[in-house]
């Protein structure tokens, strides 16, 4: 009874993977720009794009950054200083792209840059706080977005969006859950719209890598500071065993994250370069085995897991 069914669920996974393995010819004419190059992913993936002989453009938030990367791609890849956060500055990126690509239009477009900081429990953190996160992390992606838009719609080209399994799954205070909640709405909503276009867009969701946005060091620091900034009322509420905890938990979490960096950078890659990308891929084995499985569970189960973890503040109901 279950054997016929069997056989078409393997027939399906083998036609998939074969279908997924198809690269495209004349990668060579292409122009790919990539958001956040200074370090981490975005660095990385424009290394590699470059040595596959893509026309890439790569945006740093600082010359340190594009000197930097200079020093380690070929005299193709150009830079830009691009703070997406700054309008006028997403306008001076999107006019210096049009120059470059003319007719051709613009084959990629990786929306990489993000923060996380500050990242606390929510009663601890400001509406600033909030919207220094979003500011990047969300209205930064659709900016760059619709400002490049006209010209990866010339290309027919793809749109690479940078989420997470924060985007799936809310385990921390603050801005960053939500603002990658957001990339995940923005990037299916964009999807539907371009599809008619000819244009694809791609959602990467990686688990804990070991980047700026996940060094346990720079938490750390910004956590006693947002601590010893709390009215005394609420620090007592949550009490200093549950501050030193929360910071042991974040600092044990963090500490794992996986240094394989191109297992992130292999995503992108493939959903700029193959002729039939994925919607959605998930890189590490946090995100495949455990973080979107648990998104599937039943919620009281989720928070279950999830508090278990979690100090009890002082004044906690017993």
């Amino acid at each position: 009874m279950w054997l016929p069914l069997l056989v078409v669920v393997i027939l399906i996974f083998l036609y998939r993977q074969n279908r997924h393995r198809k690269i495209m010819q004349n990668l060579t004419d292409k122009y790919v720009l990539i958001t956040g190059c200074d370090s981490g992913f975005g660095n990385l993936l424009a290394i590699q794009l470059d040595r596959r002989g893509i026309h890439v453009l790569a945006a740093c938030l600082t010359d340190k950054g594009a000197q930097d990367l200079k020093k380690k791609t070929s005299s193709r890849l150009q830079t830009f200083i691009l703070d997406v956060t700054d309008s006028k500055s997403v306008c001076s990126v999107a006019n210096w792209v049009s120059g470059i690509v003319g007719n051709k239009g613009l084959w990629g477009l990786v929306n990489n840059a993000g923060v996380s900081l500050p990242t606390a429990p929510n009663e601890w953190l400001t509406k600033e706080d909030f919207f220094k996160i979003l500011n990047v992390n969300l209205l930064g992606v659709i900016d760059v977005t619709l400002r490049l838009l006209p010209q990866v719609r010339r290309a027919k080209g793809r749109v690479v969006n940078v989420a997470s399994i924060a985007g799936r799954l809310t385990f921390c205070g603050g801005g960053y859950c939500m603002s990658k909640y957001g990339v995940e709405s923005f990037s299916d909503s964009l999807r539907r719209d371009m599809a008619p276009f000819g244009v694809k867009v791609c959602m990467v969701e990686p688990g804990f890598f070991k980047t700026q946005v996940t060094d346990a060091r720079l938490q750390k620091e910004q956590l006693q500071k947002i601590w010893h900034g709390l009215p005394e009322e609420i620090r007592k509420s949550y009490g200093q065993q549950y501050f030193d905890k929360y910071c042991s938990i974040v600092d044990l979490t963090l500490g794992r994250s996986n240094p394989k960096l191109h297992l992130v950078t292999d995503c992108m890659e493939h959903a700029l370069t193959a002729e039939y990308p994925k919607t959605r891929y998930s890189a590490g084995l946090d995100a495949k085995l455990f973080y979107i499985p648990l998104t599937y569970l039943p919620t009281a189960f989720v928070d279950f897991l999830i508090n278990i973890t979690k100090p009890s503040p002082a004044q906690s109901i017993s």
